[in-house]
This record gives C-alpha cells, sequence and structure tokens, in this order.
C-alpha cells in the first residue's frame, strides 16, 4: 500500500507539472520532468534499502510526505487543526529564557532564534532543519493528534507566481493568503548572521494576513523580529504580540523555478555545491532556501523567527525534499558527506564540521550528532518524500 502511495504520488506531481500552462518547448517543463525522473530513482532506492527490514523503518511503517495540494481536504483541515493545536498549548520555555513564548508553538520559534547564528550558512543548516521538522511532526503526532501526511510546499510548481499557490489560496484549506497590499511601502533592510545586509524590495502585500485560518482573530505571531527593524523586545525573545503578515513576491519566486531546483540536484556532486546552490547560487544571493522565505516576505525574511509564519515548516520540508532526493541518486557515498564549519558563515571562526559534530535544539530536545540525522529511514527517521 505504501507502495502504491508513494508512486501514486510521483504521478500526481508528474499529472501536475503536464498541465501547467506553458509550452512544450518550455526548458521549466523539461526540468520538472527530469526532478520527476530522480526523484523515481530515489524512491526506488529508498524502498529497496528498507524491503527486508523487519524492524524499525520498513515499508509496514515508513511515513509518505506529500505536496500540500495533493492533501485531501480532511488531511489539510487535520493538520491545520493541529497546528492550531500546538499554539495553544503552553510553552516549555522557562519565562526567563523568552518572555515572548507563551505556547508550544513558540518553543519551537525560541529554539530556532537561538540556533541561527550556528545552522545557518554552516555545515549545520540541513541536518539541524531536517531534525527541527521531525520535532515539529512528533509534536503535532503527540500532542495534537494529527494522524495524516506531513506536507511539504513544493515552490517549484508555483514559481510564475506564489499566490496562485493552493497553500496561499486563502481558503480556509490552506495556511492562509498574501498580506492586505500596502502601497508605497519602503524596502526591507535584513541582518544576517556575519554582519551582512540585504535589502528586500516590497512586493504584493505587505500588511496582516486577513484570510484563511492565520487571520489575526485566530493568530499572535508573538516572537521577534530580530533580523529587521523595529527589534522586537529583548532581542527579540520578548513578548511583541502582532498579526501575522506577508508580502508574497512573484519576482524571488522565479529563483525557485524546476531549472534551479535541477541544477542542485543534477549537479552537485558534494554538499559544498549543495549549500552554494541553497542559498548563493553562482556567488549572488538567491538560491533556492533564500528565495522560498523571500518570496513570502515579511515574518519569513527574519532569518532568526521565520519559523512564526506555519508555512515555514512546509518551505523547509521541500528544501529537505531536495537534499533527500540529491542524497538518493548516491546514498552510500552522499549521506556520509559533510561541508563546512559549525558557525554561520565560519564567524566567528570554528573547527570543519565531522559526522561526529553535535548539533543543539535547545528546549526542544536533547543534542544530535550529524551522523545520527543525515538518514530518512534510520535512527528515529522513517518517512519518504512522494
Amino acid at each position: 500500500m505504501r507502495f502504491r502511495a508513494a508512486f501514486t504520488g510521483l504521478v500526481t506531481l508528474a499529472s501536475v507539472i503536464a498541465a501547467a500552462p506553458v509550452g512544450d518547448t518550455d526548458p521549466e517543463v523539461a526540468a520538472a520532468q527530469r526532478i520527476i525522473d530522480l526523484q523515481a530513482i530515489y524512491h526506488k532506492q529508498i524502498f529497496t534499502d528498507i524491503a527486508d527490514r523487519q524492524m524499525g523503518c520498513s515499508v509496514k511503517n515508513i511515513q509518505i510526505r506529500k505536496e500540500w495540494s495533493t492533501l485531501c481536504d480532511e488531511d489539510k483541515a487535520a493538520f491545520i487543526a493541529a497546528v492550531g493545536c500546538l499554539n495553544s498549548l503552553p510553552a516549555e520555555t522557562p519565562l526567563e529564557r523568552a518572555a515572548g513564548a507563551h505556547t508550544r508553538y513558540d518553543d519551537f520559534v525560541v529554539a530556532h532564534i537561538e540556533q541561527t547564528p550556528l545552522v545557518h550558512a554552516s555545515g549545520l543548516f540541513l541536518p539541524f532543519h531536517r531534525y527541527f521538522l521531525h520535532l515539529y511532526e512528533q509534536d503535532l503526532r503527540t500532542k495534537c493528534a494529527y494522524t495524516g501526511p506531513f506536507p511539504y510546499w513544493d515552490w517549484s510548481l508555483s514559481y510564475q507566481d506564489p499566490r496562485n499557490a493552493s497553500v496561499f489560496d486563502g481558503t480556509d484549506l490552506s495556511l492562509g493568503g498574501n498580506g492586505v497590499y500596502i502601497p508605497d511601502r519602503p524596502a526591507t533592510n535584513i541582518s544576517l548572521p556575519g554582519g551582512f545586509t540585504l535589502t528586500i524590495p516590497p512586493a504584493t502585500g505587505g500588511g496582516c494576513v486577513e484570510s484563511g485560518p492565520f487571520t489575526p482573530d485566530k493568530f499572535e505571531v508573538r516572537l521577534g523580529p530580530v533580523a529587521y527593524e523595529p527589534v522586537g523586545p529583548d532581542g527579540g525573545l520578548g513578548y511583541n504580540p502582532r498579526c501575522l503578515t506577508r508580502d508574497l513576491s512573484p519576482e524571488f519566486s522565479k529563483q525557485t523555478r524546476p531549472s534551479r531546483v535541477l541544477k542542485l540536484i543534477d549537479e552537485c556532486k558534494d554538499l559544498a555545491c549543495v549549500n552554494e546552490q541553497m542559498d548563493i547560487p553562482d556567488g549572488v544571493p538567491g538560491g533556492v532556501h533564500a528565495a522560498g522565505h523571500w518570496q513570502v516576505g515579511l515574518e519569513a525574511l527574519d532569518i532568526y523567527a521565520s519559523p512564526s509564519d506555519p508555512v515555514f515548516y512546509l518551505h523547509h520540508a521541500q528544501i529537505d525534499r531536495v537534499w533527500t532526493i540529491w542524497q538518493g541518486q548516491k546514498p552510500a557515498e552522499r549521506n556520509m558527506m559533510v561541508w563546512g564549519t559549525g558557525t554561520a558563515v565560519n564567524d566567528p571562526p570554528s573547527p570543519n564540521v565531522t559526522l561526529d559534530s553535535i548539533v543543539e535544539f535547545g528546549i526542544l530536545a536533547p543534542p544530535k550528532s550529524i551522523r545520527q540525522l543525515v538518514s530518512t529511514i534510520d535512527g528515529e527517521f522513517c518517512y519518504v518524500y512522494n
């Protein structure tokens, strides 16, 4: 049954791509199909590896992660309800550590704020976020009774305009729409670890999200900002109640087009290349990871407190999916690869990471080694992307 569900997912996404309103000669259509082909190789490898397992991760218990648009309405509603549940449970972060953390949902934002100087633009980036997503998923399941697939948002399907993505269609079965349009809004200057600053121009929204399940009467952002002015109290860890805001950008979304994703999966031979293509392809800021944040805007622009927007987890599930497909082309080799140091842009200077380097998760969980976080079918992990 899980084999069937997994490969049905491949067919479904292929159908979405085939229905895209562009000509057959469009290179993005060819790139999208090539990604599907590479994903099929990854699938075959995963299920071959677990076919004979009687314990641990096996074909009987592997979880199938699905693209948001392919979830049934029941699963979408249940996932949204589980996020709301997590946002109603009391925080476990001590008040003196982060006065702005009021709910369990906030605990994840706090952990991300605290770990950002270590887990972005560093060798800890991909392993940290893989386990961060796992912890979030487990809370949705164990604390809030979610039983459906964990979703991802494949931004390469809506690269022409994120406002067309079903995850942002503004219905009760979405993660909310765009922010209210605010004309003549100034650009946003983002401070990044290492002393770098980026200027993000305004796009199509800018105000509060006023449609869907995360409107001001249902959802409150409490932590941050950290990366842009005005910085929240206590360096972003204090209580700073406000609405969820978005500014969907059709310009930045073009940087998550299929050909960009394909270049990473098909051409990168090591993790140095993978991380470069994620954030600064060819030395220019705006890889698929960065542009995934930038096309959402506002809360998502804050490299520290970006989990304040619920779509963060779907974006990073797509990042994990891309990494996983890349790993799946040569898993014996690529699951053992490391890259970089243990601090963002090596500031302050730190040793190169190894498979035994430790990744911290703050209040959420005990530390893990990178070695424990490289395979999605071993240790605590047991999932595959459709």
